[in-house]
């Protein structure tokens, strides 16, 4: 009989599951189901727009649909399939998404008396309802504990584990309160599917906890107490009630529950894996290695890429750099782009009202790069990297009379692509090799016109993921090498048997590589002026500077005619 392996993808809006042959890495079944609250699966509040929470009780909705809706197709597509076949379950969330549970770890937004209330939910991780407390964890990390900060790009973010609980904290006691400890979505998922019913007997991941919860073996673990004392007192007195350690993806959660084996249809006692990030599954389902950066592009973008133990450092601006958060024995580095296909479905779908963006794409594609005199900054959902300021908003610059829609659609397309450049450059600057670069996500299979300029602004290569759900295909390498014995674990080894080729490489070209190195310098001078405060150089040149080429480039292309 033929072994599979299931992974799990809680997304921002849906929870999908991928089934894969262990042996050569065929998916056979997908499911997915959308979670039901909401908008979009997001607990809004129309008087605060920082706040972005979600139903509990969602997930599990849309987990055992999922699981069904993929058995179902397996069965159907695969003759050798058999649910009694699966032999391990992975599993990969958003994150930070931190959720506060009960006694019984049960999430307390499900819980009597706390169902509508928001802050009982699960904190997304695009809630940014905790600037303050971030910039205030900043300010007296810098002067106490500055090497917390050194690890996660010398800025702690709001969409961060411990900002969000103070912010929590500081704003709703009952919750506070009430709350036994708090869990990360991407541990709390693998501790129901195990029946845990002791938030403290939860395994904690690596992943989350390094790169979002400031844990690391450097300083025995969490954050010290004295620390957290100076924060706030009632943050130290949570600190027994969180967790002591954290493993990494070769570490079983525990063993698949009775009554959710009976739920999904699976065998009892199968192990599931300990909970990572989405795109760090993703970057384990793009067959990430040194020198391999994996880009996940959806609707923010994250890069993930590993480098040896020995060779760690850390790297200002970057979101965070983790023993063994990706592949064990291995620094993972993470950093990313707060809005991108948020980005691009703002101007389309709340500005213009359009249906689809098909048509602007067309039209966007006919336009070379440096044509439209535009410029923008890819901010609108704050900078992730490498400043690491949500307060930073978006900026257009070079309009005109004559701009059109799809002209401003091209540029917010070379503003996220100039953002990666950034972090690109970043990443290179402080020694981390970049030889191969692999997109996953919705947007990286569909849109030929992002990838192209993608590889334009950066000179490099661009390559589509041969998998199309690759967050989830990510936890399903987890679930096969969790199948293994515990001694002999590999998960490079599972990555060389079932990840498979790219579909395609977009290659750069050299023309529109010339024209995008004079529009990144005006992007590195707008993204230092507005995004540095010591920034002291004139930002006069820019809009002069972008008609220039846009006459230039105009008048090229009419020669050429």
């Amino acid at each position: 009989m033929s072994s599979f392996a299931l992974g799990l993808d809680f997304g921002t809006g849906a929870a999908r599951a991928v089934i894969a042959r262990v042996a050569d890495g065929e998916v056979v079944g997908m499911g997915s189901l959308a979670y039901p609250s909401g908008e979009g699966g997001v607990l809004l509040d129309a008087r605060n727009v920082l706040l972005a929470r979600q139903n509990p009780a969602d997930y599990l909705i849309a987990l055992t649909a999922a699981v069904r809706g993929a058995i179902n197709q397996a069965r159907e597509s695969a003759r050798d399939f058999d649910p009694a076949a699966i032999v391990g379950v992975g599993v990969d969330t958003t994150g930070s998404s931190p959720l506060p549970v009960d006694a019984k770890n049960r999430a307390l937004g499900t819980q009597a008396g706390f169902e509508k209330d928001l802050d009982a939910q699960c904190w997304l991780w695009k809630d940014h309802t905790s600037i303050e407390e971030a910039e205030a964890l900043t300010a007296r990390a810098r002067a106490l504990r500055p090497d917390y900060l050194a690890w996660v790009g010398d800025t702690y973010s709001s969409e961060w584990w411990w900002a969000k609980i103070w912010h929590c904290l500081a704003t709703n006691r009952k919750v506070f309160g009430a709350a036994k400890s708090w869990v990360e979505l991407a541990d709390w998922i693998p501790s129901q599917l195990c029946g845990i019913e002791d938030p403290h007997q939860i395994r904690r991941g690596l992943c989350p906890a390094g790169h979002k919860a400031l844990f690391s073996r450097r300083w025995g673990g969490l954050p010290d107490a004295a620390f957290l004392e100076v924060l706030d007192p009632a943050l130290a007195q949570l600190r027994p009630r969180l967790f002591d350690d954290a493993v990494d993806v070769h570490v079983a959660a525990g063993a698949l529950s009775a009554a959710w084996a009976e739920r999904l249809g699976l065998r009892p006692g199968i192990p599931v894996g300990v909970g990572i990030f989405d795109v760090h599954a993703g970057a384990l389902g793009c067959g990430v290695r040194p020198g391999v950066l994996v880009k996940a592009i959806g609707t923010s973008t994250c890069d993930c890429t590993v480098m040896p133990l020995a060779a760690m450092r850390a790297i200002p601006g970057v979101c965070g750099v983790a023993d063994s958060s990706i592949l064990p024995g291995m620094a993972g580095i993470e950093a990313g782009q707060s809005a991108v296909g948020d980005l691009f479905g703002w101007w389309v779908d709340t500005v213009l009202g359009e249906a689809g963006h098909g048509a602007l794409t067309r039209d966007a594609a006919a336009s070379g790069p440096g044509a439209s005199g535009l410029l923008a900054l890819d901010w609108n959902n704050g900078n992730r990297t490498v400043l690491v300021d949500t307060r930073l908003t978006g900026l257009l610059v070079g309009q005109t009379l004559q701009t059109t829609k799809a002209e401003i659609y091209r540029a917010l397309i070379e503003s996220s692509a100039f953002g990666a450049r950034t972090i690109l450059e970043r990443l290179t600057a402080y020694g981390v090799p970049v030889e191969t670069i692999v997109c996953c996500g919705g947007i990286a299979q569909k849109n030929a016109l992002l990838m192209q300029i993608y590889a334009d602004v950066t000179g490099r290569p661009h390559a589509v993921a041969g998998v199309d759900e690759a967050c989830a295909f990510g936890a399903a390498l987890i679930g096969a090498t969790l199948a293994e014995p515990a001694a002999t674990r590999d998960i490079t080894r599972t990555q060389a048997a079932m990840v498979p080729a790219v579909k395609q490489v977009y290659e750069p070209r050299a023309d529109a590589s010339q024209i995008y190195e004079s529009l990144f310098g005006l992007y590195t001078d707008l993204h230092d002026g507005f995004g540095r405060a010591n920034h002291a150089k004139p930002l006069a040149h820019v809009m002069k500077d972008l008609m220039a080429l846009r006459d230039r480039v105009r008048h090229v292309a009419k020669s050429d005619v």
